[in-house]
């Protein structure tokens, strides 16, 4: 059987680049159940919850849900439980170091499939206050308010 080629995303975090102000991001691999592709592969999860940690050198997803597969057997995956990320020791000691510091949290941005692997986007990132919240709505909807005048212009010059 062929491979997939390409990069096809299961779910997205949006809700993240809102609540946290992200500093570097970082592609990891994931151990996963059978049950637990074939459901990904369906394109069910939700990383709302999700969080990651560091833990005796070894990289951690939680509380990430990937619902049961609806064809699945008694073998079936608990729904949240504790995966293992694969990075580089490199890449997790620099983690570990950031996390330790303080005020950093590491959090899922997305699940995808690349080239037929489980990946996940995890991302240090810093908890944004209410301030910050809404001077970032401000912004976007200033953007878009100012985007309006520059088509309506164009239209006019038309």
């Amino acid at each position: 059987m062929p491979r997939e080629k390409g990069q096809k995303v299961v779910a997205s975090n949006k809700k993240a680049r809102h609540d946290y102000l992200i500093e570097t991001t970082y592609e990891a691999g994931l151990v996963l159940t059978g049950t637990e592709v074939k459901s990904l592969r369906a394109g069910r999860a939700t990383l709302v919850d999700g969080y990651g940690f560091i833990e005796s050198g070894e990289a951690w997803l939680d509380a990430v849900h990937i619902p049961e597969f609806n064809h699945g057997s008694w073998n079936n995956h608990p729904v949240r439980r504790k995966r293992k990320m694969l990075l580089h020791k490199e890449q997790i000691l620099k983690i570990h170091n950031k996390i330790k510091d303080g005020g950093y949290t590491l959090i899922p941005l997305s699940i995808y499939f690349s080239n037929g692997n489980a990946k996940v986007e995890i991302a240090i990132a810093k908890g944004k206050k209410e301030y910050d919240k809404r001077q970032t709505l401000r912004e976007r909807q200033d953007k878009r308010e100012s985007d309006r005048a520059m088509s309506a212009r164009r239209h006019l010059g038309d």
